[in-house]
């Protein structure tokens, strides 16, 4: 092997460590050729739309006086890391939750009672980034006071 031949294979080496470092996984779509999935994006939206959508659930309910259930949107879990269209049903467009067009995760909206009879609100975001079946769940509790807890994420690397 050439000189330059070992710091080309050396240079690709450091780059894949550098990335495992940095927590950066690239995951290939099952089913779709070519297709790549950034394990960290993809958590990253579960987190961002999770709270998106308990702070739409918020805000019905500050301009409504109840907290709507919605969901779960789409119908299924979607799998493999595919994007699916996002086809809101008619609670969720009432909140007014705009992900985007293409999700990889279901969303919805549970509203259950305490013991104490005052509402609680979780919001979910689900996903199966490596299709295997197994699926991840990302949760944000809302309370009566319109508090939210920290994602709770379960299962992260599925």
């Amino acid at each position: 092997m050439t000189r330059s031949g070992k710091m080309l294979v050396g240079g690709a080496v450091f780059a894949v460590l550098g990335l495992g470092a940095l927590g950066v996984f690239v995951l290939r779509s099952p089913g779709r050729a070519g297709a790549v999935v950034d394990a960290t994006a993809m958590s990253q939206e579960a987190r961002v739309n999770v709270l998106r959508l308990c702070s739409d659930a918020q805000a019905y309910r500050d301009e409504h006086g109840v907290f709507l259930q919605a969901g779960p949107v789409p119908a299924q879990v979607p799998r493999g890391g595919e994007a699916v269209l996002f086809a809101p049903d008619e609670n969720m467009r009432k909140l007014g939750f705009e992900p985007s067009e293409h999700v990889r995760h279901q969303y919805q909206v549970v509203v259950q009672e305490t013991p104490l009879g005052e509402p609680e609100v979780t919001c979910y975001a689900r996903g199966d980034r490596d299709g295997d079946g197994q699926v991840s769940v990302f949760r944000v509790t809302l309370d009566v006071n319109g508090m939210t807890s920290e994602v709770k994420a379960e299962r992260e690397e599925e």
